[in-house]
């Protein structure tokens, strides 16, 4: 039972039995049923977006889409994902008590429709209409069918009021939010929350010519050295240069730990953890001898095949690395760490859901194993940056802060903010980089923003 705005209880309309459940679905049910059981598995079971959605190894629901019914699938689940709290405190407001135990799959069938009506271009009454269908071709959640119609409508009638409402709560799971709160403040993290809503940028890391392509490409030039693209019809590979190779897609952030070694002419440069290749890209055009290395031959056969189209070449060497012992050290090496990828969530809106402190502090603990034995091959003298996209900073600051605690003949080289200009809030007090979400603000009609990030900058003495 649900009530009515003026807070009478509002009895349910007897409902005919469902007649035929051979008949042919209404068209869009297929792609909103796919949608519920993605939903499932990342929230449920903690499945990764990217690999339900996979077009050759994906969800089956979801391959035997139609595109169109593929990229509706798509903008749902990352729309109700971006939206979950705010999402499920509109249902429990409409609630007279709480769905029973166990109702999760009624749950996603409510927050899918509920996230259409809400945040979507789709008309409520379709949305309601496709939901009562699902409830009722399933056998868990048939009894509730009448349950979803009434939360539903009600929903759409009373979507302003709603909105509002609901507005007053942070777009990100609390367990995160708290420790935002924790590293950077109670207002820094509501607005990193928040910025999480705002669409990803396209950037470019442009092999020279920043200010050119930007103008060719309709774009702006980033202090990154790239490029940032506005709002544009088409693919990627439509645009101009990338046939010849001479830019990649790469965010801001991403881009900036592989320029903090400046030139390195005359220096043999390992790239850890170096699928897809962007960075390993960017230690090539600074004139280092790279070599590559990733656990896995076919994230490698996916790097060889992009710097193929850069006209570029390294070493690839598929390895453990925690046991890589090469028969030489390195001059430099990039370390860009495994890590719980809290920084992409404009992107990877499921990262917050399928990962946890308990994730957090195990992939912590693998940066630092693997940083360590990073450090054992490099020379005398030699420089390594270690990064990853974590906004949390036990992945970054106390990982590097417990090394330079304990380790002997290893030193932070501080990043210097003048020369970063218009980057200069990322640097730390102590000279390491740390982008948020809420940096990089942009002219209007360019999104604002960049990926989190963690940098620092080490050098071994002797």
């Amino acid at each position: 039972m649900v009530l009515n705005s003026d807070g009478t209880k509002k009895p349910f309309r007897k409902q005919k039995p469902f007649a035929d459940r051979s008949a042919p679905t209404k068209p869009g049910l297929q792609a909103r049923a796919t949608a519920a059981k993605i939903l499932a598995a990342v929230v449920d079971r903690k499945l990764p977006l990217d690999g339900a959605l996979d077009h050759e190894h994906g969800n089956p629901a979801y391959k035997a889409l139609g595109e169109s019914d593929r990229a509706l699938v798509r903008a749902i689940l990352n729309t109700t994902l971006r939206h979950l709290p705010r999402i499920d405190a509109a249902i429990a407001s409409l609630l007279e008590s709480p769905l029973p135990e166990g109702a999760r799959a009624l749950h996603h069938v409510l927050a899918i429709a509920a996230a259409q009506i809400l945040y979507l271009d789709v008309p409520d009454h379709s949305a309601v209409d496709l939901a009562v269908e699902q409830a009722n071709q399933d056998p868990r959640n048939r009894r509730f069918a009448k349950l979803v119609n009434a939360v539903l409508r009600r929903l759409g009638r009373e979507k302003d009021e709603v909105l509002e409402e609901i507005a007053k709560v942070p777009p990100m799971p609390g367990w995160f939010l708290t420790r935002l709160e924790k590293a950077y403040g109670r207002d820094a993290a509501l607005a990193i929350s928040q910025s999480q809503l705002e669409p990803a940028a396209i950037d470019l890391t442009v092999k020279s010519d920043a200010d050119g392509w930007a103008k060719r490409l309709n774009g702006v030039a980033l202090p990154t050295g790239g490029v940032r693209l506005a709002a544009f019809e088409g693919g990627i590979p439509s645009l101009e240069g990338f046939d010849d190779g001479v830019w990649w897609v790469q965010d801001a952030a991403a881009s900036i730990p592989a320029r903090l070694f400046g030139d390195l002419s005359g220096k043999r440069v390992a790239d850890l953890c170096a699928a897809p290749g962007g960075k390993t890209a960017q230690l090539i055009l600074a004139s280092g001898t790279v070599t590559a290395l990733d656990q896995s031959e076919s994230r490698l056969k996916r790097l060889r095949s992009n710097l193929d189209r850069l006209g570029l070449k390294a070493e690839t060497v598929a390895t453990d690395l925690t046991t890589f012992k090469p028969t030489e050290g390195f001059d430099a090496i990039l370390l860009d760490a495994p890590c719980s990828s809290t920084g992409t969530t404009r992107r990877h809106p499921d990262v917050l859901w399928t990962k946890g402190p308990d994730d957090i502090a195990r992939l912590a603990a693998l940066q630092e194993r693997l940083l360590r034995h990073a450090l054992t091959l490099l020379k005398p003298g030699g420089t390594l940056v270690f990064s990853n996209c974590s906004l949390d900073p036990a992945e970054g600051e106390e990982v590097v802060a417990r090394i330079l605690a304990d380790t002997q003949a290893i030193e932070r080289i501080p990043i210097n903010a003048g020369d970063w200009p218009g980057l200069e809030a990322a640097i730390t007090p102590l000279g390491e980089f740390r982008t948020l979400p809420t940096m990089l603000k942009m002219p209007e009609g360019i999104a604002s923003g960049l990926d989190g990030f963690y940098a620092a900058v080490l050098r071994r003495t002797t």
